[in-house]
């Protein structure tokens, strides 16, 4: 109960302060190419139940049609305010929204589409998905350099099913397990540290 009373504080308080940086990431986006401002997708939530995230399109309005779910370097899909987005993470703050309507937490295991989540071992993925998703966790923070990486290698698909992907399911599978306010308090101090570096 503590938790989420501390999301929906958080959640509703950044919402509020972050009101005209919303209004001018929107603003920016629209000007850079058509399409939607936001961009929705579905992945797996607590308990292994769908639901569709919130972001900020980074990418053509028809990039699924021109290419790989999975985004790579420099992706030529990715528009010019989507990499600064990107690179900043503020793409990622629409996630508020989720986080207010109960479906993810400020702090959690980032939540995979169902493509990858149907390579979860059995009981791993019984302890990553014990808890709500998150905009920010550990496991994000360490893995900067994912697209970077992923770029480099023969096969990036495979490259992330099997040795990013594992990585991450059991950083995700422990915070489930350890995770408090304190740690949660820790994580984003370090998000925000994160997010000032790369502004």
């Amino acid at each position: 109960m503590g938790k989420r009373l501390f999301d929906l504080a958080g959640a509703a308080l950044a919402l509020l302060l972050l009101a005209p940086l919303f209004a001018l990431i929107a603003l920016r986006i629209k000007l850079d190419s058509p399409g939607p401002v936001f961009f929705r997708q579905q992945r797996v939530g607590r308990g292994g139940r769908p639901f569709r995230i919130h972001k900020f399109r980074t990418m053509v309005a028809d990039a699924p049609q021109r290419g790989p779910a999975l985004t790579v370097g420099a992706d030529p899909r990715i528009t010019r305010s989507g990499a600064w987005l990107r690179r900043t993470r503020l793409d990622e703050l629409p996630q508020l929204i989720d986080v207010l309507q109960g479906r993810m937490s400020l702090v959690g295991p980032r939540p995979e589409v169902p493509r990858y989540v149907a390579h979860y071992p059995p009981g791993l993925r019984e302890r990553a998905l014990a808890v709500r998703p998150g905009i920010t966790d550990p496991s994000s923070l360490a893995h900067l350099d994912e697209s970077t990486l992923l770029a480099a290698a023969a096969d990036p698909e495979r490259e992330y099913i099997e040795t990013i992907l594992p990585r991450k399911l059991q950083a995700a599978a422990d915070y489930a397990e350890r995770a408090s306010l304190w740690t949660d308090l820790q994580v984003i101090a370090r998000t925000l540290k994160l997010l000032v570096q790369r502004a």
